[in-house]
């Protein structure tokens, strides 16, 4: 072999050569990724302490999170799981306290129903600083059912924060009553 047949530069000009005239594929299919919307500020109206509607109960948390009124289709929910529905809203209570959380989650759960947003993230974490369950996620597996807005919750996809994380899908019909 001569020196000039390992040479990179050869070997790219060959590739370009061979490769000249193809066109690339084109397809209609949705991209495999999903572009993450960023947690936007909650709103401070003057209320009484929102949160009060939540009441605390003692259970074991799964790890993994799920949660269905009767009456909400298979497919549907199974969109909700696999991550087919985009989160139009995202909550972050990473590091809060419990009481706080209890709080933001009201406030924005108002928000989220009176921009009729169909499908909200809401970032718990996964408990790694907890000494036995995760705070936050149990109290959002406790919270969340407790409001009729609700028909459904999962955990998040993998790729959009897994257990760590939980997709929301809410009804639109109480947005105009909040």
């Amino acid at each position: 072999m001569d020196s000039k047949d390992n040479n990179p530069d050869s070997e790219f000009n060959t590739f370009r050569d061979a490769m000249q005239g193809v066109e690339p594929l084109h397809h209609d299919k949705k991209p495999p990724w999903h572009k993450r919307k960023h947690p936007v500020p909650l709103e401070f109206p003057d209320q009484n302490q929102p949160g009060d509607e939540f009441a605390d109960t003692l259970m074991e948390t799964p790890d993994f999170l799920e949660f269905r009124r009767p009456g909400i289709q298979h497919r549907l929910y199974a969109d909700l799981q696999r991550g087919a529905l985009s989160p139009e809203a995202t909550l972050d209570l990473h590091g809060m306290r419990a009481s706080d959380a209890r709080q933001a989650l009201s406030r924005f759960l108002g928000q989220s129903l009176r921009a009729r947003h169909r499908c909200v993230r809401i970032i718990h974490g996964k408990g790694r600083g907890s000494s036995q369950q995760p705070v936050l996620k149990q109290r959002i597996n406790q919270w969340l059912p407790q409001r009729k807005e609700v028909l459904a919750f999962c955990s998040a996809p993998g790729w959009d924060g897994g257990t760590g994380a939980a997709y929301v899908l809410l009804s639109r019909k109480w947005g105009d009553n909040s």
